[in-house]
């Protein structure tokens, strides 16, 4: 179990790449399965049209009965930064019935974050930062630590857990994932945060935990997800 519903506003951050909206749609879909009743929004912040993720997934996020809030000219052509005033009273904490996914992407994202930072302080959050040691910007721990510390300074917030998302795509092996573990253990202790969790795709590699128990890592938390956002390049 990673979300749990308390805090009420769950935010998803990362360096480009990463995964994170397909951590985020997949986030919102488990804690779906786990909480029938709750009212659960995924909120796409991403306001610069290529980097949209969020809104490829809409209807699978519909379609689990989960609300998605995304800007008006998400994956069309114009390229308007336009927030829906629900994603706006989502901020400032309107909804204390729902649980929020907030998907953020990049600086223009967090840029989002800091005009509402008051606010969902108030409200409460906890802020997961996601990591990947396969791409070129965040293969390093020290690299991912100066990564965070920019994210937090753009949005006045501070990230509270880590989730090592580590993965070559379709491509991705079980090995692969495992081979990430240091990575992630050193990532959480440069940056003063818990580890929450490694992510893997069954369809992928199914034999993860397999791996995981022969490599010693047994009791490292894995959270299994679908690739369900769409791929744009």
């Amino acid at each position: 179990m990673i979300l749990t519903g308390n805090p009420k506003l769950n935010i998803i951050c990362g360096h480009y790449g990463s995964g994170k909206t397909n951590v985020a749609v997949n986030l919102a879909l488990d804690l779906r399965k786990r909480a029938k009743d709750l009212h659960i929004l995924a909120a796409d912040l991403d306001i610069v049209n290529p980097y949209f993720r969020t809104a490829d997934a809409a209807e699978i996020l519909r379609k689990a009965d989960v609300e998605p809030l995304i800007p008006e000219f998400a994956n069309t052509n114009v390229d308007i930064p336009s927030l829906p005033p629900k994603m706006m009273g989502l901020m400032r904490g309107d909804y204390a019935d729902a649980v929020s996914i907030l998907d953020v992407g990049g600086d223009d994202g967090a840029v989002v974050l800091g005009m509402y930072g008051a606010s969902i302080r108030k409200t409460g959050y906890d802020m997961y930062y996601i990591i990947n040691m396969y791409r070129p910007l965040t293969a390093d721990p020290e690299d991912v630590y100066l990564c965070m510390r920019d994210i937090e300074a753009v949005s006045g917030l501070t990230c509270t857990k880590i989730i090592n998302n580590s993965s070559l795509g379709a491509e991705t092996t079980a090995a692969d994932i495992a081979d990430s573990v240091e990575y992630a253990r050193e990532c959480s202790r440069r940056c003063g945060l818990p580890l929450v969790c490694h992510t893997y795709c069954p369809e992928y590699a199914p034999d993860t935990p397999d791996v995981f128990r022969e490599r010693g890592f047994g009791e490292e938390p894995l959270f299994a997800i679908e690739n369900v956002t769409k791929r744009l390049f």
